[in-house]
């Protein structure tokens, strides 16, 4: 099959095509969160429980990470998506239905550990060079899009009728699959590589290895890492802060903040598009740091106004920050270990670090730890730590 070049429009039948699945599939992941979180807390559920469950949905990414690489890079992309919003239906209708919330969030789980290599690896088969840092910008707004939608319908239809709420989840999913099929079939990236589950993992941390001995796609994995972590610790505090900072018992209000960050987020990938390439990734490294004291401000705050600006300040620097790094991270997976591999590694970074925070989070909140001191304490903590990977990146370049 013929690859695309670097004059192609950005905007071709597939890359529309991967927007709008991605679109529908991010809108249904967040409404879902929102809804079974209002499921537990109907069920009376301790409050510990709910980054638990998020625990259970990335605890399969970091299970799957050998083998949903190698799944993204042996089939057509396109295809494997179709799968993986499948099972994520099927994850929906399990909650729907009201059998175990636990279980059927692992099998939406599952479809997002198999949906994220592909989704990713696929920018980087219709796009190509400087394109790919603005289709990463696309994937991000689409997916910020569906974040700020999508958790919106979550709390507000929970508030309103639970069963709606799911429902609404369940479609949203069977729509994303209908996308899908809209996806070109592309040639498999790396075709004929074995299944055996030993062979699979072998290739993996072969993959693994080689992307950590590089210094540039290290300091990417780390930084991503660091990112989604502290992202998705922030979206649980969020639901523990507000009713104490804000005086705000509803589910309407987080997903609210939530959607905050979306915006901005939305507004920092557009910015990164257009002033960060892949030679000056360096310069969202700031935007890092300045995310943890933004966090350590907000935590401290008492008035909605305060709150809700600053959420699209984290979100702004938070968009800059990242879809930088990830297109990096692609560009060079391409050269290297594959694309679908590259992300895999990633994710396995990713949700170790979501999986640590989230529980350093659990074991505070059911020790008794205020949810504004355990903000600032997170938000100091991070702006640390990026400030840390910054020097580091830099030592590396004086001594290349």
């Amino acid at each position: 099959m013929k690859r695309p070049v670097d004059s192609s429009p950005l905007m071709s039948r597939g890359m529309l095509a991967v927007i709008v699945a991605q679109f529908f599939s991010a809108f249904g992941d967040n409404a879902l969160l929102f809804a079974t979180l209002a499921v537990l807390k109907n069920q009376h559920y301790p409050d510990w429980s709910q980054p638990v469950l998020q625990m259970v949905f990335v605890a399969t990414y970091i299970l799957l990470a050998p083998f949903v690489g190698q799944l993204a890079d042996s089939f057509a992309k396109g295809r494997v998506m179709m799968l993986a919003n499948g099972l994520k239906l099927l994850g929906a209708l399990v909650i729907c239905f009201g059998l175990e919330p636990f279980a059927g969030y692992a099998l939406v789980g599952i479809g997002a550990a198999a949906y994220s290599p592909a989704k990713y690896g696929i920018l980087g088969e219709i796009t190509t060079g400087e394109q790919l840092v603005k289709a990463n910008g696309l994937m991000e707004a689409s997916t910020i899009a569906a974040i700020l939608l999508g958790s919106m319908a979550g709390g507000v239809l929970a508030d309103w009728s639970l069963l709606a709420a799911l429902i609404a989840c369940v479609v949203t999913y069977a729509l994303a699959v209908v996308a899908n099929v809209s996806i070109p079939k592309l040639s498999a990236a790396r075709p004929g590589q074995s299944w055996h589950p030993l062979a699979m993992s072998r290739s993996f941390f072969q993959a693994a290895r080689l992307l950590w001995r590089n210094g540039e796609t290290r300091f990417t994995l780390v930084g991503t890492s660091l990112f989604w972590g502290a992202g998705v610790t922030l979206r649980f505090l969020l639901v523990l802060w507000v009713p104490v900072a804000l005086g705000i018992t509803d589910n309407k209000t987080p997903t609210l903040l939530n959607a905050m960050v979306a915006v901005g987020i939305v507004i920092g990938a557009a910015a990164a598009a257009k002033l960060v390439t892949l030679k000056s990734v360096g310069r969202c490294m700031p935007a890092g740091v300045l995310i943890g004291v933004a966090v350590v401000i907000f935590a401290l705050q008492h008035t909605q106004l305060n709150a809700y600006a600053l959420l699209i300040v984290i979100g702004v620097l938070g968009g800059f920050f990242v879809v930088p790094l990830n297109a990096l991270l692609q560009e060079r997976g391409k050269q290297t270990v594959g694309a679908g591999n590259a992300i895999a590694v990633q994710n396995l970074g990713e949700n170790s670090a979501m999986l640590l925070m989230l529980g350093l989070y659990s074991l505070a909140i059911a020790q008794g730890a205020p949810p504004v001191a355990t903000g600032v304490g997170f938000g100091a903590l991070f702006a640390l730590s990026i400030a840390i990977l910054w020097g580091w990146q830099l030592a590396q370049k004086r001594r290349g």
